[in-house]
């Protein structure tokens, strides 16, 4: 829906032909000769035509902090500027208004839904563009990306055509049959319709649209696969949520037992392992009716969610900065709190405060987590086995704990799996650590077999060599979450392509394996383009 149709107007620009800043700025040169003309001192010459300030901040699409430095460091940006859509807002709060409408969950809201959201945030358009920024950044909202989930794979272009691979035992592929793919193929049921997010489960799969319906395929059921409530059917093509019809959602995370979905709002609705109050609500566990996380979170933001084994992590979004919430099972300390001990209600995780660290970036393995913070560190905790939180041991974590190894390099990214860790460097290097099962952490270096180091236990970060090999910069990783499968990796660089490692015994490389092969070592390229 254009954002024209929704009750406010994109600001209009009159009469500004498209040209470089640069053409703008040296014609305003010849009419002046300085800066403030024949104007007293003090005016500002270009008060007479906001248009063409609008037109500066928006087309460089300035981060929320800038357009809030200009309002702090000149009075001209702060008063009113009596230019449409709303005469009252400064030309700062119009840009990020302007911004904000370029956005695709934010296009189809009513004036009304965009005032409560406006006031949720604390009542600024630059903090509401800061809120839907921070939500795009961390998952990769409304670009390209690939999911590596148990068994099955699901890749998602930057135009929002799905293709999936893999195992297909339970219609996961949404291609209306069982059968296995062994090559990415696209989803034709969703042909025009935008999909911007997609989770993966054991035998379950989640794709949200730019309209904020969810499809689920697979398990007709919230729960895991192997354990917990078990759907009565399978679902082999697309099929809408009709209980979360009334929910714009943006974003799903699948754990063990559970399910939860971030709705365009931010707020957290889970489904199933509701019963002794587990998640905060009291549910029997084949429920397929959505709850509202409550507690701590009813009044907060949340920009992304994560789920492990049996818990869930909420990354939020407060006028003042970031912080991680986290409730469900404490086993080995993976809720951060110091202690081990389950959580039934979301609990903010008090030791980023105490680290100075603003987390943008969260991501929930199985039994360990793992956050990028703005200023590029990473902090790893939880259940330290196989190394897969980079301190260079096996020891458990009970709070959040810098990883000093990293910390030559700006962090960008992070993704966790079952005892394995990956980050992404600003500059597009790859580090893994962990568990070396399945060849699933890249690293294939010595030996005159081939196989080398493949499947050895990394306990500190160690640059995956394979990946610079492919000389373009790597934008994100994803990577196998589940303690049934055997892992398999992905790497997407900024071009899109799709780069494949790991176990592939079922086809989720999507490449083809020589006779005998369940698996390769080095990355290869997958058939599809992302972009």
């Amino acid at each position: 829906m254009d954002a024209s149709t929704s009750g406010t107007p994109t600001i209009q620009y009159h009469n500004i032909p498209e040209q470089p800043i640069a053409t703008i700025v040296a014609t305003f040169q010849r009419l002046q000769r300085h800066c403030f003309g024949d104007s007293s001192p003090g005016e500002f010459p270009l008060s007479a035509n906001p248009s063409i300030v609008l037109h500066v901040l928006t087309a460089c699409n300035l981060d929320p902090h800038d357009l809030a430095r200009l309002e702090a460091t000149c009075s001209f940006f702060r008063q009113p500027a009596h230019f449409a859509p709303d005469h009252g807002l400064s030309l700062s709060e119009l840009a990020a208004l302007d911004m904000c409408q370029k956005r695709a969950i934010f296009k189809p809201m009513t004036e009304v839904e965009r005032i409560d959201l406006k006031e949720r945030c604390g009542g600024s358009w630059k903090l509401v563009l800061r809120f839907l920024l921070a939500g795009e950044a961390c998952s990769r909202r409304e670009k390209s990306q690939a999911i590596a989930g148990p068994g099955h794979s699901i890749a998602v272009t930057s135009n929002g055509a799905v293709f999936s691979f893999g195992s297909n035992s339970s219609g996961q592929l949404g291609h209306g049959t069982t059968e296995e793919e062994w090559r990415p193929r696209q989803i034709r049921s969703l042909q025009g319709i935008r999909i911007i997010q997609a989770a993966a489960g054991a035998g379950r799969t989640m794709l949200i649209s730019d309209a904020g319906r969810v499809y689920a395929l697979g398990k007709d059921s919230f729960g895991e696969a192997e354990y917990g409530a078990q759907g009565s059917k399978l679902v082999t093509s697309p099929q809408l949520v009709e209980s979360l019809k009334d929910i714009f959602v943006v974003q799903a995370a699948i754990g063990n037992f559970f399910t939860a979905v971030l709705s365009r709002e931010g707020r957290v609705y889970t489904f199933s392992w509701g019963n002794d109050s587990r998640l905060g609500h009291q549910t029997e566990p084949n429920d397929l009716e959505p709850h509202p996380l409550m507690g701590a979170l009813a009044d907060v933001q949340v920009v992304q969610i994560a789920a492990g084994y049996c818990y869930l992590l909420a990354l939020a979004c407060h006028p003042s900065g970031m912080s991680v919430y986290s409730v469900g099972c404490g086993l080995g300390g993976k809720l951060g709190h110091g202690v081990r001990t389950d959580e039934k209600y979301p609990r903010l995780i008090e030791q980023f405060q105490t680290l100075n660290l603003q987390p943008v970036v969260v991501a929930a393995g199985a039994w360990h987590a793992a956050v990028v913070g703005k200023d590029g560190r990473v902090c790893t905790w939880g259940w330290g086995r196989y190394g897969c939180l980079g301190h260079g041991n096996e020891d458990c974590e009970s709070v959040p704990k810098v990883v000093e190894a990293l910390s030559e390099i700006k962090a960008v990214h992070v993704a966790t799996g079952d005892y394995t860790t990956f980050v992404v460097s600003e500059k597009g290097d790859v580090y893994s650590f962990g568990c070396g099962e399945s060849s699933s952490l890249g690293h294939n270096t010595g030996g005159t077999d081939g196989q080398g180091n493949r499947h050895t236990n990394v306990l500190s970060p160690e640059i995956v060599t394979s990946l610079k090999q492919v000389k373009e910069r790597v934008v994100q990783i994803s990577l196998t979450n589940s303690i049934y499968w055997n892992a398999h990796t992905f790497a997407l660089t900024e071009s899109g392509k799709l780069y494949a490692f790991g176990a592939g015994d079922k086809g989720q490389l999507g490449v083809e394996l020589a006779a005998n092969q369940t698996e390769r070592g080095n990355p290869e390229r997958v058939d599809v383009d992302l972009n």
